[in-house]
């Protein structure tokens, strides 16, 4: 295993960028110029450049041309790619969901991938690296989301590798019985805590909530994915399919002060953008967007400590929950209606 160093006859070529250079050729082997200077976002002739400097640094790189060619480094050669920054070693730390990686079943490799780049830390870096790891937590799961269901993915995850179709047993939210559909997976989602399957229906693309499936088995015939299209560009059409649907509610409300931090994270996905708050009036004003008029019976939760101002259907919809809720109430107990 041979170390290079990124200083010296290198001089002002950018070091990271001839780096990620040999992580992409150590990990791809031949990769095209032109696919190189796309992920690195320079110039093909940069990437030459970047090339011929790594040479002159004695790392045995070579480009072959034509229709088949690409640049490659010598066959066997290894190198020891130790030139991480200290803030990129300690990002690596920072394990972001945690749970994504137990439900993936990769916990164990996780931990055990860690310890093997502390291994491999430039010293100096290892201390703040390891400090990162027990101060710094990310925890994707909003508040009080009540306990979630256990998702088994295993077979989502086998159709996702393997580039199969599945054959979906899943319910809808507004449904009792199953549907059954034949999807073209692009991958898994985690999104605040509940796993997504992104997958094409018909070819169009469609969001499966993990949970929701009662049923997937893996087909024999290969996935049938739209060209060019990957997991990052489907969740995003769908992304902005439920940020941005048609047809939503914008809804006004004052909440009572001693109220609105708990407000502001329950009602979190619905805020329209943060309030104005000046930390003294008594009341603050908050601005939000629902899908549909029922949703808006979550704000009942507040009782008197959140007032819709507008608009008024739903005001006339929290009335009628109110109402409805107080005649039971006034029955006596397991009375019938």
């Amino acid at each position: 295993m041979r170390r290079i160093a990124t200083g010296g006859i290198l001089g002002g070529v950018k070091s990271d960028r001839l780096l990620s250079i040999l992580l992409l050729l150590q990990t791809r082997g031949r990769v095209p110029a032109h696919e190189l200077a796309d992920r690195l976002e320079v110039s093909v002739r940069t990437i030459y450049r970047d090339i011929e400097a790594l040479s002159a640094s004695g790392v045995p790189v070579y480009a072959e041309r034509g229709r088949h060619g690409g640049i490659e480094l010598l066959a066997g050669f290894r190198t020891d790619v130790t030139g991480l920054t200290a803030d990129e070693s300690r990002a690596l730390f920072i394990l972001a969901a945690q749970g994504a990686h137990a439900a993936l079943g990769l916990d164990a490799a996780l931990g055990s991938a860690l310890r093997k780049v502390m291994a491999a830390l430039p010293a100096p870096h290892r201390p703040a690296a390891e400090v990162t790891s027990r101060r710094i937590l990310v925890d994707a799961t909003r508040w009080k989301g009540g306990p979630q269901k256990a998702v088994d993915l295993d077979v989502l995850q086998d159709a996702v590798f393997t580039d199969r179709r599945l054959r979906l047993r899943y319910r809808h939210s507004d449904t009792k019985e199953p549907r059954t559909y034949t999807v073209d997976p692009y991958g898994l989602v985690s999104k605040g805590g509940v796993w997504y399957l992104v997958a094409d229906r018909r070819a169009a693309p469609g969001l499966f909530r993990a949970d929701r499936v009662r049923s997937a088995t893996v087909l024999d015939e290969p996935v049938r994915r739209r060209p060019g299209v990957e997991l990052a560009d489907a969740w995003e059409v769908l992304r902005r399919q439920v940020e941005e649907r048609p047809g939503g509610l914008d809804v006004t409300v004052r909440v009572h002060r001693d109220r609105l931090d708990m407000f502001l994270r329950i009602a979190a996905p619905h805020l329209a953008h943060l309030p104005d708050d000046d930390g003294v009036a008594e009341w603050v004003t908050v601005r939000l967007s629902y899908g549909f008029l029922p949703e808006t019976r979550q704000l009942l939760a507040f009782a008197d400590r959140v007032e819709v101002l507008s608009p008024p259907e739903v005001r006339q919809e929290l009335a009628a929950a109110a109402a409805s809720v107080a005649e039971l109430y006034g029955r006596p107990v397991g009375g019938s209606g």
